[in-house]
């Protein structure tokens, strides 16, 4: 990610803070490299399973190109993909969390490697999110490639 590309992504993700200039420290001066973000201002997170998360970025990214921001958790366990605000209180599928307002982020600070979480697919500063649709459509699609089908 380019210096002003990440500056840029700094920036969108810490105006969710309720103090934006102590986090952008916070992540600065931490030396875990990570901040605790409010979810449900900006974005909400949707937390799939690895096994079936890596397959659903495969076909987000074939399907779309670009998605919106990605993280994986340490061990690649859990991945988190950030669609818009409200999703996680609309979503019904199984075996998703969600992360929406009233719950709490840990977010690494884009560009640099973390020793646990990190982005898969950092975000650009823009606000681009996934398609909670697409995203949902890419998951069947995953799920049948894992059963065979």
């Amino acid at each position: 990610m380019a210096d002003a590309g990440a500056k840029s992504a700094v920036e969108w993700l810490a105006s969710v803070a309720d103090d934006p200039r102590g986090c952008r420290w916070e992540w600065e001066r931490s030396a875990l490299g990570v901040a605790l973000l409010p979810a449900g201002r900006q974005w909400d997170v949707l937390i799939l399973p690895g096994r079936i998360g890596y397959p659903t970025l495969d076909v987000l990214t074939r399907l779309m190109g670009r998605t919106g921001p990605v993280l994986a958790d340490f061990g690649d366990a859990r991945m988190g993909f950030f669609v818009p605000p409200g999703t996680a209180a609309r979503w019904l599928g199984t075996g998703v969390r969600g992360a929406g307002r009233g719950t709490w982020i840990v977010v690494p600070y884009p560009g640099r490697p973390t020793g646990g979480v990190r982005w898969l697919v950092p975000p650009d500063g823009s606000g681009h999110l996934t398609d909670p649709v697409v995203l949902e459509l890419a998951m069947h699609e995953a799920a049948a490639q894992l059963a065979g089908g």
